[in-house]
């Protein structure tokens, strides 16, 4: 079988496809290979490991239907006409669980960053400003005892909530089609609607995956149901929350502050007003970027195409 890989992912995976007998060929310039270039590449691969960048869309499946496997380096597969992939019998896989914790940690980070306005006052220096004690500049809140809203309590959203409940006390509340039982269990989270979310949280961290019904939930109807105080964090996909709505929030006061790894679209323009804002943090989607993360994702793509080589199930299949 002959895989092709649309990023160089790290090593651990190429080796593993490499050592089960699998050509592998790469993708090494930094520029993004184009559908139209990939689609002509294709043309003589049986497998393709693919990002999340990656344009799968039914028009390319359908170029590509002599695919016997597709899978992508991420846990998230929105890129990824699925619907389309059944109807040609292409099987997926992806990376799911691998990032959990890299992702959870940013999360964490952008809402101490946030509320003590970090990134703002770093620019600060660099811009020579750092000058003589001031006490009524420049300040933050603390989140000590406040109530964190997490829109999208799977295994990133509890390992976000698990980090604030033990370091800040911080009450749980939730929104999710279904009740999280371990998270009730073990953190008194609370599942409630989605205005009740809205009006209740000091915090609001998304952690939801990108559908028809979650894009552009957080508008602007949505942040002027927030408290004054709150923060809004999200290290899912920008499309959940619209830009523009969000930038009108913060000039004006509706929200208090907020804390992104995403942004709608991406990537984001150097004079974005978003990141010369006082009150937020921003970071150019690195939620998977540790080590252990990316080697986990590598290790997982590469295995759902050894295991489909050797006629086994996919270990990590999108349910089709």
């Amino acid at each position: 079988m002959k895989v092709f890989v649309t990023r160089d992912i790290p090593d651990v995976g190429i080796n593993m496809l490499k050592k089960k007998g699998l050509h592998v060929n790469v993708w090494k310039e930094d520029i993004p290979i184009t559908q139209e270039e990939l689609i002509h590449t294709l043309k003589k691969y049986d497998a393709l490991l693919c990002m999340s960048i990656d344009k799968i869309d039914r028009h390319f499946l359908n170029e590509c239907k002599h695919l016997k496997i597709i899978s992508q380096f991420s846990a998230g597969y929105n890129n990824i006409d699925v619907e389309a992939a059944r109807d040609l019998g292409i099987p997926l896989g992806y990376a799911p669980g691998a990032m959990n914790n890299a992702t959870a940690d940013v999360a964490f980070m952008l809402m101490l960053a946030a509320s003590r306005k970090m990134c703002f006052m770093h620019k600060t220096i660099i811009w020579d400003e750092w000058e003589y004690f001031t006490p009524k500049a420049h300040l933050g809140i603390e989140l000590k005892s406040k109530t964190l809203g997490i829109f999208g309590l799977g295994k990133i959203g509890l390992e976000m909530a698990s980090r604030c409940k033990g370091a800040y006390e911080m009450d749980i509340i939730y929104c999710n089609r279904t009740t999280n039982a371990t998270a009730e269990k073990e953190l008194h989270a609370r599942k409630v609607a989605f205005d009740e979310l809205l009006t209740n949280s000091d915090v609001i961290s998304v952690h939801s995956v990108l559908s028809s019904e979650t894009k552009g939930k957080f508008n602007a109807e949505a942040f002027a149901k927030m408290k004054k105080t709150a923060l809004f964090i999200n290290t899912s996909r920008g499309q959940l929350h619209n830009e523009k709505d969000l930038v009108e929030a913060l000039k004006n006061n509706v929200i208090w502050g907020a804390g992104l790894d995403v942004a709608n679209p991406e990537p984001m323009k150097p004079d974005n007003p978003l990141l010369y804002m006082e009150n937020v943090a921003i970071t150019p989607h690195i939620g998977s970027a540790t080590i252990e993360a990316r080697n986990q994702m590598s290790r997982l793509a590469a295995l759902n195409i050894i295991e489909f080589a050797k006629g086994n199930e996919i270990p990590n299949r999108i349910v089709q």
